[in-house]
């Protein structure tokens, strides 16, 4: 029981310090798990003995028998299932082709060199060194995000690295499970015409009960044949009873069917699918706690002992500095990003927790089955996952800086917000050069942004899906501009830090446009000082336009200035001096004279 409880303590300690340090959260699990398991019974154990033992062993140990393995396969389908939800056809197509190529070239390339290399210098046989490349292929957006998440980079590098980790992810699982299955009809014996069909069987059921389950599920969720308050228990239990089922049919499919059966739900019409993800991942989270810390604890110090040669750091070299540049550099050829931002991109590319729980798995199944070089697998995949998080965590930084993509100053423009005068204003913006990103709850409204080629999200303010999206990292000012008085407050105080660097500003309330006392501290935070979200409605339902009007002296401008603060039907946005485009309360505080400038604003013409 203490084991147990420890376990999981221990994993949610291990998820809060990842989040505290902003660090992937496998790299805290691997290391608490070693650290009870071999690295305890090795160094620290009187007797000898681990401290928490995942296997039975006739004195102690958390699961008898198989049942350690039985635990990692249903909870590795769990993940799978919820990397499968993710995955749309949508996305893929709108990414590009460079983040189109580097999950199609630039993953076989990953898969054949590291495959190559693997067979060569650990002496593997072609069979297992190409399993060991097929988990290596994954990375991953739990370990990229934080990692990207402090490194103010342009749109187009983070945009490629998100993307290929969230896409790669269930890709690179699918071809781990098939190769993993290719190799268990062989048995290591080479491929017979029964074992071809063996593999044709798996391939059949895997991907027929995924997606007859799929489509049963969305069904039943559709007619609200399923209560509401049921509805994550029993996908749950479906996406167990797809496992299951297929396995009793065709042992080794159970992988392939849920994630296909993910697949086809995340790209169908299921209505609660957002609700679904966010299940999934409060349980992924849980799961992935106990499974690393488990797994490490289970690798033996022997295990370890295997890596402790010259072959293990080639190996490593040879995947980070050789093959991961080579599939990059293929892929992004012809492409419009720069030599320097194709080094960065070679550069990072850590492997993820898909890749270890994976690995974890198919080294047990096949040392079961007595295939000669399989305890290498584990091993070699947790040195390849701990040393890429390792090494890019604490290198990504500085090389940003090296190959100049590191942005000195972050000035895109973050929206909270995306009404009809909002997008007016963000268009105005937009076509003066500024990159524009508004977020809204309303998919209605991120539609229309949209359809006039504003980039937007549907995101919610409060939840965390904000602070997690490295596409911002160039935002430098944040403006919260909704009809809530709550909401615009409440970006401003939790997110100035992260998204304005320059300036965080929201609209005013009517009682602080009213109130006689307000501290400078306040007003400077106003996108404008005498307009509250009403007015701007007002202005823009006066006049859906904007104006600019040159200013030649100071005076004309404070008199302009007045004009447009008292006219209720007007709301000044803007000043453009020279090049450069200010915020009101930005622009009174420079020094200088305020002439020769450009005043912009919404509504009734002046």
């Amino acid at each position: 029981m203490l084991e147990l409880a420890g376990i999981i303590i221990l994993g949610i300690l291990a998820q809060w310090f990842a989040w505290k340090f902003k660090i992937p959260a496998i790299l805290p699990l691997i290391l608490i798990g070693l650290l009870v398991g071999p690295i305890a019974a090795e160094f620290l154990s009187e007797d000898g003995a681990k401290w928490i033992e995942p296997i039975w062993n006739g004195k102690k140990g958390l699961f008898p028998g198989d049942g350690l393995y039985y635990f990692v396969s249903l909870a590795i389908s769990i993940v799978l299932f919820e990397g499968g939800l993710t995955l749309k056809r949508s996305e893929i197509k709108n990414v590009g082709p460079v983040i189109t190529k580097l999950i199609t070239l630039g993953s076989a390339i990953t898969f054949f060199g590291a495959g190559i290399v693997a067979h060569y210098i650990f002496n593997l046989s072609w069979d297992l060194s190409f399993l060991f490349s097929g988990l290596i292929i994954v990375t991953g957006p739990t370990v990229i995000t934080p990692i990207l998440r402090n490194i103010p980079l342009k749109k187009d590098i983070s945009t490629v690295l998100k993307w290929e980790g969230i896409l790669i992810d269930p890709i690179g699982a699918l071809v781990a499970v098939l190769v993993f299955e290719f190799i268990s009809v062989g048995g290591g014996s080479g491929f017979t015409k029964t074992a071809l069909m063996e593999f044709g069987k798996i391939l059949l059921f895997g991907t027929s009960f995924g997606f007859t389950f799929a489509h049963a599920l969305a069904f039943a969720t559709n007619k609200k044949l399923i209560p509401h308050y049921l509805l994550n228990v029993v996908s749950l239990s479906a996406v167990l009873l797809v496992f299951v089922l297929s396995e009793i049919f065709a042992h080794e499919s159970g992988l392939l069917a849920v994630v296909v059966m993910g697949m086809v739900l995340g790209n169908g019409k299921l209505a609660n699918i957002k609700e679904l993800l966010y299940f999934k991942e409060s349980l992924s989270v849980l799961l992935i706690s106990i499974l690393f810390i488990l797994l490490s604890a289970n690798i033996n110090i022997e295990d370890l002992m295997l890596l402790y040669t010259w072959k293990t750091a080639a190996l490593f070299a040879i995947v980070v500095f050789v093959i991961r540049p080579l599939a990059v550099f293929a892929s992004t050829k012809n492409s419009k990003l720069k030599l320097n931002e194709k080094l960065f991109i070679s550069w990072v590319g850590p492997r993820g927790i898909v890749a270890a729980g994976i690995a974890s798995l198919f080294g047990s199944k096949l040392l079961k089955q007595g295939i000669e070089g399989a305890e290498y697998i584990t091993p070699l995949v947790f040195m390849i996952v701990l040393g890429t998080v390792l090494f890019n965590a604490t290198t990504a930084r500085l090389f940003a800086k090296m190959v100049g993509v590191f942005l000195k100053t972050s000035d895109a423009i973050l929206f909270i917000g995306a009404s009809n005068p909002v997008r007016l204003i963000a268009k105005y913006l937009k076509d003066n050069g500024k990159r524009v990103i508004l977020i809204d709850s309303s998919k209605t409204s991120i539609e229309e942004c949209l359809n006039t080629g504003l980039e937007a999200f549907n995101l919610d303010v409060y939840s965390q899906e904000l602070s997690d999206n490295i596409e911002l990292n160039d935002v430098g000012y944040l403006i919260a501009m909704t009809a809530s008085e709550a909401v615009n407050k409440f970006a401003v105080s939790s997110y100035s830090k992260e998204f304005g660097e320059q300036g965080s500003y929201r609209l005013a309330t009517s009682e602080e446009i009213l109130a006689p006392n307000l501290s400078d501290e306040i007003k400077n935070n106003f996108f404008t000082p005498k307009d509250d979200f009403l007015n701007l409605s007002e202005a823009f339902r006066e006049n859906p336009e904007i104006y600019e009007v040159e200013i030649t002296s100071e005076e004309e401008y404070k008199t302009m200035v007045s004009k447009l603060f008292n006219e209720l039907k007007s709301v000044l946005l803007f000043v453009k001096k020279g090049e450069k485009l200010y915020l009101i309360p930005e622009f009174e505080k420079l020094e200088g004279n305020k002439d020769n400038c450009t005043l912009i604003y919404l509504g009734k013409n002046l």
